[in-house]
C-alpha cells in the first residue's frame, strides 16, 4: 500500500512541531523536578517597613556528611574555613533575593518536624563594592543563611527567618548557629512548590 505524498508532509509538519514545543517546553519540564519555595521577607527592628521576595530553588538535599564536612572546616577554620569549604561543595539549589541573579546555595539541610519539615539554607554572600572599597567590616559577614519552618497541616503557619548578612558558628553542641551584623528578616507568606519525591 503506497502512502500519499500529502500524508507523509502532514507527518513531517507534525513531528517538526511537536519537537519545537518539547524543545521550547524543556526548561519548564526541567524546572518541575525542582522544589521552589517562594515567601516574602519583611524587614524587621531598623529595617521595618521593607519588604523582599525571596526563591529558594532546590535540587536535591544535603548529605549528612556535608554537615560534617563544615563542621570539620569550622574546627580547622572557622567561618573563613566554612566559606571556603562552602565554595568547594557543589551546588543542591538557588536561591534569589529580589535585586538580584542569586547565588548557588551549596547547603541545604532539611529535618522533619512534628508539622511538617524544618529547611536550613546557607550560601556565600555578595560583597558590595562600597564594602570592598572601604574594607568594611561587615566584609566578615560573608554568608546569607535562611530557615524554613514548613507547616503541611496548615500552610498558613509556615514561617521562616532570614539572616542576610552573617558568619556561621557551631555551637558546643555542634548545631550551627549564627553571628548577625543586622536584624534577622521575618520570612512570610510562603509558597511551596513540591518537587520530585525523594530528590527535593
Amino acid at each position: 500500500m503506497r502512502v500519499q505524498p500529502r500524508f507523509l508532509r502532514l507527518a513531517a509538519i507534525g513531528a517538526s512541531t511537536l519537537s519545537l514545543i518539547l524543545a521550547c517546553n524543556w526548561p519548564v519540564l526541567a524546572r518541575d523536578r525542582n522544589e521552589t519555595i517562594d515567601a516574602q521577607a519583611y524587614g524587621t527592628s531598623t529595617q521595618l517597613g521593607e519588604n523582599i521576595g525571596v526563591t529558594l530553588n532546590i535540587y536535591q538535599f544535603s548529605a549528612p556528611a556535608d554537615t560534617a564536612i563544615l563542621k570539620q572546616a569550622f574546627i580547622k577554620g572557622q567561618n573563613n574555613g566554612l566559606v571556603n569549604a562552602l565554595q568547594k561543595m557543589k551546588a543542591v539549589g538557588h536561591v534569589e533575593v529580589t535585586g538580584t541573579l542569586g547565588n548557588d546555595c551549596a547547603y541545604i539541610l532539611m529535618t522533619p518536624t512534628s508539622t511538617g519539615r524544618r529547611i536550613i539554607f546557607i550560601t556565600n554572600r555578595q560583597i558590595r563594592f562600597g564594602e570592598a572599597w572601604t574594607d568594611s567590616q561587615t566584609m566578615s559577614f560573608n554568608l546569607t543563611a535562611g530557615m524554613l519552618d514548613l507547616n503541611d497541616e496548615d500552610k498558613s503557619k509556615s514561617s521562616g527567618k532570614l539572616f542576610p548578612a552573617a558568619q556561621l558558628i557551631i555551637d558546643k553542641e555542634g548545631k550551627l548557629q549564627w553571628d548577625l551584623n543586622q536584624n534577622a528578616w521575618d520570612l512570610r507568606d510562603i509558597i511551596d512548590w513540591k518537587g520530585t519525591p525523594g530528590l527535593n
